[in-house]
C-alpha cells in the first residue's frame, strides 16, 4: 500500500466484549468516520486494511466496529494502533477550509513577515485547535482562530498570524 494515508486517531482500548474499539480522534469533529468504509490500522510499522462497520461518538472518543474483530480478545491486539484513511477518501473541504495535516510543515510568520517557526502539529483540545509551532528557541502554541490567523497560503506553505501581545512570550 503506497497511497498517502491520513491518520485520524489512536486506538486506546477495547469497549465491551463484541470487538468494539475506543479511538482517541485527533479531531473529534471530523466527518471522516461517517463517510469512510475502508480504514487502515497501522501498528508495528505494518498496515492492515479493515472495513468500518459502524462508528459512534462516545464523549471525546469514538467507538468503532471493524469487520473481522468480533471479540474483546481479537480487539486487544489493536490497542496502540493508529487508524488512518486513504487521502482520496476524505471529503473535499469547503471554501476557506482545510484539513489539519495539510498545514504540517508550513512556516508561520507575523504580519511583518518575521519567522515564528514551523507548524509541527495541530493539537485538538476541548477549547479548540492549537498550532504547535517549533521556533528557533522554543515551542509556541498558537490558537487556530480567525482572530489570530490572518491567512493560509498553500502555494507558499505559509501561515500569517497576528498574535496578541505576549502570546509568543509564553
Amino acid at each position: 500500500m503506497s497511497e498517502r494515508l491520513v491518520s485520524l486517531g489512536e486506538i486506546v482500548t477495547t469497549h465491551g466484549i463484541a470487538g468494539w474499539l475506543k479511538l482517541n480522534p485527533y479531531n473529534i469533529e471530523s466527518p471522516s468516520f461517517a463517510v469512510a468504509s475502508e480504514v487502515i490500522l497501522e501498528k508495528d510499522r505494518e498496515r492492515f486494511p479493515f472495513f468500518l462497520e459502524s462508528s459512534r461518538r462516545h464523549g471525546r472518543q469514538i467507538l468503532i466496529k471493524l469487520g473481522g474483530i468480533d471479540t474483546i480478545d481479537s480487539g486487544r491486539r489493536w490497542v496502540g494502533a493508529i487508524l488512518a484513511v486513504k487521502e482520496e477518501s476524505l471529503l473535499a473541504p469547503g471554501p476557506g477550509e482545510y484539513y489539519h495535516y495539510q498545514v504540517i510543515g508550513f512556516s508561520m510568520v507575523d504580519p511583518a513577515g518575521a519567522h515564528i517557526g514551523i507548524v509541527s502539529k495541530v493539537w485538538s483540545t476541548p477549547g479548540g485547535e492549537l498550532y504547535v509551532v517549533t521556533g528557533h528557541e522554543k515551542e509556541h502554541l498558537i490558537p487556530a482562530v480567525k482572530e489570530i490567523v490572518q491567512s493560509v497560503d498553500f502555494e507558499a506553505g505559509k501561515i500569517t498570524v497576528n498574535p496578541p501581545p505576549g502570546l509568543l512570550d509564553l
